[in-house]
């Protein structure tokens, strides 16, 4: 008996150890991770992950441009996050003459540190539970549009209320389908500089090939200062301003990592859907993605071609191909690893018990009886309206740059039409602006190939009665030939001219709008959208209300009826921290994937004059020589490594973190097999991507030789006490 008793103990130990699902609110730790955690190697107590008292992790951890993570790493407010979380920046700073996304950049001192006009970066102070402030006078038996302005109103008083400084903000985000809500203190800092980025040959190393996929050989980093008033607080650029002083900054471990280290990612995950049921799993795997992905391979495949022919193209659209290709390959590998790891048949394992126990319980059985049922009937009632909304959103919201140039200029004529010209006076400088930023980077060309594979689509897949009459009655007027229209539209549209309209914005407001509303092509755009809008989005909205309300109610039910489990939140863009294990794992039958890569695999990927896969000449001649400086390990460079921790987009930037508090990588990108995990996470093949520190350190300080960079940082060795 004792013998079992001790074998009993050892498989809950095992299960408990190797927990590595998901993303935990900070200020929680001490209640629901603290132990999980150390157990698992961390040295460290939660104190020092969140504290609002002194100085810990989090005040080292930024929200990025609002859209990816940051770390800071030195006591001058050096940033370091991604690439590609750079990539506009860097991009935006880019000429034929100074190719800094070709070349790589490297302020070698602090008045080359190049400004980013628009960028920001926003520390989190403190968070605080106000669920029963922003729930007070909420009741079950309110209707969902009740109950939202109970919450609106009270959430407005709850951050009037908040205790900050002058230049603190405070919100509110709900968390589990809005049972519970916390408030977010944050101080945000707008005076931010570029200061260094490798050449694309490393920092996007296999580009869209080796985008998602493991193994990884990518140097994806960049480095951004921090600037702020002479008195350290949050300031508009100014020549004055001096670079931060954090309250802490993440030392960087020089030891590296070995199979089994535990690993901590802390940041800004973006969203999830971990609480879905089935009916909603099926529908994105069987009807969303294969119509998202469909159209983003004809954008694709017109954009591919374009930069390859053309290297003026190849700089302007390198930004935008990143953004379409980043998705389509997210959603390739989000249906594979569904499908891979059987995630319907678990979702509906689940609902079986839950099921059971709901009907096992009378309370319970009137409550949440018809739940999964309702559920079905409505993914029904929503199918054919989510397939054609989501074939419209990526055709004129997303990936046709004229319908989107359109629809952002109809916000101007509404402006116009509800409060007159002065009004789009005053806001003149804000719409130039836009405008230049759109015009130069804009080859219509390009955008008139996309228009017509595009459209192509639109009439052919998309059902007839949802498609636009206007836009109908143009496809017959082309001869029901798409590159036709195009040709029709592009050579009508003054909006597909650059130069025309800003002449128009300088004649005024009333020349601008009749431009606008005359234009052929924000007539079609906004006949598809209005059409959409009115016809199709209208339905949907309707029925996804209905789902929503559901899904509260589903979200309620499970914490009752599974009251032995642990839940976390969905991400929301808020502040989360995800732990795990350096490991490898085993995608598919005999093939194992080892958790570290090396400069090796670079060199056996190098194509000279690849785009995606050329290495520049410095780093094979250090390759070659095996001249690491102390950032090698026994005569090999790592690279790359991988974990089990939970992550998601926004995740870019974030700091992986040892379990003594120091930086040992930054998080990237996931495994391919694993992008499911937005939706079901599967501990077998979930795997994060982490550009190993020492790999980072060592192109800044041997290959670029800004080694006055790595001064500024603190260097340790925790294994070795």
């Amino acid at each position: 008996m004792k013998n079992v008793w001790i074998l009993l103990l050892a498989i809950c130990l095992s299960t408990y150890v190797k927990a590595t699902e998901g993303m935990w609110l900070p200020l929680l730790l001490a209640q629901l991770n603290e132990q999980e955690m150390q157990s698992m190697g961390m040295k460290m107590t939660a104190e020092d992950i969140y504290s609002v008292n002194k100085g810990s992790l989090k005040d080292a951890i930024v929200h990025f441009g609002g859209f990816c993570t940051g770390e800071v790493i030195s006591d001058q407010g050096l940033v370091l996050t991604n690439h590609h979380c750079g990539y506009g920046q860097i991009q935006s700073h880019s000429t034929l003459e100074n190719n800094y996304l070709e070349d790589g950049f490297w302020a070698m001192n602090r008045k080359q540190e190049i400004p980013n006009p628009g960028l920001f970066v926003t520390f989190i102070v403190r968070i605080e539970d106000v669920t029963d402030l922003v729930l007070n006078n909420v009741t079950e038996e309110m209707d969902a549009k009740m109950r939202q302005s109970w919450v609106d109103k009270n959430t407005k008083e709850v951050t009037a209320a908040a205790k900050m400084e002058d230049y603190q903000e405070a919100m509110v985000r709900d968390f589990f389908e809005g049972t519970k809500y916390y408030m977010f203190i944050t101080e945000t800092y707008r005076d931010i500089r570029l200061v260094g980025a490798p050449p694309s040959s490393i920092g996007k190393f296999g580009a869209d090939t080796d985008n998602w996929v493991w193994p990884r050989h990518t140097g994806d980093f960049s480095l951004f200062r921090i600037y702020a008033s002479p008195d350290n607080k949050p300031a508009e650029y100014s020549e004055e301003n001096v670079p931060f002083k954090p309250r802490h900054h993440l030392p960087i471990s020089l030891d590296g990592v070995e199979e089994d280290d535990f690993t901590l990612v802390f940041g800004f995950p973006g969203r999830t859907e971990e609480y879905l049921p089935a009916a909603a799993i099926e529908q994105r795997v069987d009807v969303v993605n294969p119509i998202r992905i469909g159209i983003r391979d004809r954008a694709l495949n017109v954009v591919n071609a374009a930069m390859q022919a053309d290297p003026v193209v190849h700089i302007k659209y390198a930004s935008k191909q990143s953004r379409i290709a980043n998705y389509w390959k997210k959603w390739i590998g989000e249906n594979q690893g569904i499908k891979a790891t059987d995630g319907v048949g678990r979702k509906k394992a689940y609902e079986a018990e839950f099921k059971e126990r709901v009907m096992g319980n009378p309370d319970w059985r009137e409550k949440y009886g018809s739940l999964l049922s309702s559920f079905e009937r409505l993914y029904g009632d929503l199918e054919p309206y989510a397939a054609t909304n989501t074939a419209v959103g990526e055709i004129a919201g997303r990936n046709i740059e004229l319908f989107r140039l359109a629809n952002t200029l109809h916000s101007v004529v509404k402006m116009y039409e509800s409060s007159g010209a002065p009004m789009v006076e005053s806001r003149m400088d804000r719409i130039r602006a836009f405008v230049e930023d759109f015009y130069k980077d804009y080859e219509p060309a390009v955008d008139q190939g996309v228009f017509a594979t595009l459209m192509d689509y639109y009439f052919t897949e998309i059902s007839d009665e949802h498609q636009a009459p206007f836009a109908v009655e143009r496809y017959v007027e082309a001869g029901k030939d798409a590159e036709k229209l195009a040709s029709m539209i592009y050579l009508k549209s003054k909006l597909a001219r650059p130069g025309v309209l800003e002449l128009a914005m300088e004649e005024g407001p009333e020349a601008l709008i009749k431009l606008i509303k005359n234009d052929v092509a924000y007539a079609l755009a906004r006949a598809i959208s209005d059409y959409n809008d009115n016809n199709i989005a209208g339905k949907y909205r309707d029925i996804k209300a209905e789902i929503d309300d559901l899904q509260q109610q589903y979200m309620r039910a499970q914490i009752e009826v599974f009251t032995e489990r642990r839940f976390y939140p969905d991400a929301n863009g808020t502040l989360r921290v995800t732990y795990g294990k350096v490991d490898g794992y085993q995608p598919r039958d005999a093939v194992r994937y080892e958790p570290v890569t090396y400069l090796d695999g670079v060199m056996e990927k190098y194509v000279p004059g690849d785009y995606e896969f050329d290495v520049p000449q410095r780093l094979r001649k250090l390759y070659q020589k095996k001249d690491y400086g102390d950032y090698g390990e026994e005569g090999k460079m790592p690279v790359c490594f991988i974990g089990t921790n939970h992550t998601t987009g926004g995740n870019s930037g974030s700091p992986a973190i040892d379990a003594y508090g120091n930086l040992i990588g930054l998080n990237f990108d996931r495994a391919w097999e694993g992008t499911m995990s937005d939706l079901n996470y599967d501990a077998s093949i979930c795997r994060n991507i982490m550009v190993d520190a020492r790999y980072i350190l060592f192109v800044i300080d041997k290959f670029a030789g800004a080694g006055h960079l790595v001064e500024e940082m603190t260097l340790v060795h925790p294994k070795k006490g």
